[in-house]
């Protein structure tokens, strides 16, 4: 059985090493070690910035997203975006991202000023796009262009 739980500085080191596993397996990037760790502490310690949710089996950590928020001046509302999603392997297709998806639904739906859920994936991951269209989750039809500035954070 999955439960949920929100993360606590002490999980920090756990999802720290999911998301090194994470930027490995899907987009083939090494993440710097210090700086991943104290990004994820920064928003374990702040809901403003991040709020992170632990599924575990029989009490063991098996996998998480973090939430994160975008103003939608269109809607006077707020999106919900699903980020840092990472199953262990041994948990995947075990039902663990259904119940974290499932309980962040039901939490959006419940708070006012919300106005629905969002994420990106990778273009080729077809197993995740399949996986959220059986959620009932619908393709935006959105491509996400960034510009990256390669300096330490303020």
């Amino acid at each position: 059985m999955t439960t949920l739980r929100p993360a606590t500085p002490a999980d920090v080191e756990t999802l720290a090493r999911w998301a090194e596993a994470m930027a490995l397996e899907t987009e083939g990037k090494t993440l710097d070690a210090a700086t991943i760790r104290a990004g994820i502490g920064a928003g374990v310690a702040d809901s403003a910035k991040a709020r992170y949710l632990i599924a575990e089996h029989d009490g063991a950590p098996v996998g998480t997203l973090m939430l994160t928020t975008e103003w939608s001046d269109w809607r006077n509302a707020w999106w919900w975006w699903i980020q840092s999603v990472y199953i262990t392997p041994e948990a995947r297709r075990s039902g663990v991202f259904r119940a974290l998806y499932a309980h962040v639904e039901r939490e959006a739906r419940n708070t006012p000023g919300v106005c629905g859920l969002r994420l990106y994936v990778e273009n080729d991951n077809a197993r995740a796009q399949a996986t959220y269209a059986a959620l009932g989750m619908d393709d935006a039809h959105y491509r996400v262009f960034e510009a990256e500035f390669p300096k330490a954070p303020a």
